[in-house]
């Protein structure tokens, strides 16, 4: 198993992990052992995420890890809070895949998470690209359609997909809701507005779809993530 971390040393952008049936890790890369705040792997292994990371993170790793771990069914591209480098946290993306012994008994999981470029970054990205997504940071409340970010960008929707997803690894979609979830983390924090009001100037249809696409993202209701002040 180690072996397969040893695969992503050279990924710093990236945390790697398997876990066992019990959710524990038995192999890790050198980037989760950094963002958790240890210097060696050692520290890390066979320790549950409930030791390493808050409770709120820590909750929705072990929630995520028990669903797979219990139907088989694979996580695919998460758009997710995570933790990076210093507890600094960050949006990443999130797989994990279940293992199988021969009898086809799942046995563990096998994940990795990979942090999400900040959209606001523009080094590297074409001038095209860079301002759509400029414009996407004044205009997230507003009904965006990815055609309309490619327009921006001055490219057709299927140029567009494919620099978002080679740049950043999203979607055009998961663009527009990251751009919503970011500001709508800031003013959970920061604005005592309705969880309802806030979702609607972040630019979703209901309060019903601001709390399914957070919950999805963050792990938890806006009303949790207001009230833990994360």
């Amino acid at each position: 198993m180690q072996t397969m971390a040893e695969l992503f040393e050279s990924m710093p952008d990236a945390a790697f992990f398997v876990k066992d049936r019990s959710g524990r890790y038995v192999a890790v890369n050198r980037s989760l052992v950094q963002r958790s705040g240890l210097r060696h792997r050692k520290e890390l292994l066979g320790r549950h995420v409930s030791e390493i990371f808050p409770a709120d993170l820590a909750a929705r790793y072990a929630a995520q890890d028990e669903a797979v771990l219990r139907t088989g069914r694979a996580v695919r591209d998460q758009l997710e809070l995570h933790w990076r480098v210093n507890h600094q946290r960050g949006w990443c993306l999130t797989t994990k895949l279940p293992l199988r012994d021969d009898s086809g008994n799942i046995t563990g999981l096998v994940g990795v998470s990979r942090d999400v470029r900040a959209p606001g970054d523009d080094q590297d990205i074409p001038e095209g690209v860079a301002q759509a997504l400029r414009q996407l940071q004044r205009c997230y409340a507003d009904k965006i359609s990815t055609g309309q970010l490619a327009a921006w960008a001055g490219v057709s929707s299927v140029r567009f997909a494919r620099l978002a997803r080679r740049l950043f690894g999203l979607t055009p979609s998961q663009l527009i809701i990251q751009a919503r979830l970011n500001a709508a983390t800031d003013l959970l924090r920061r604005n005592r507005q309705s969880i309802a009001e806030i979702g609607i100037a972040c630019g979703f249809a209901d309060h019903s779809a601001f709390s399914r696409a957070f919950r999805s993202a963050v792990g938890m209701t806006p009303s949790e993530y207001r009230q833990g002040k994360v």
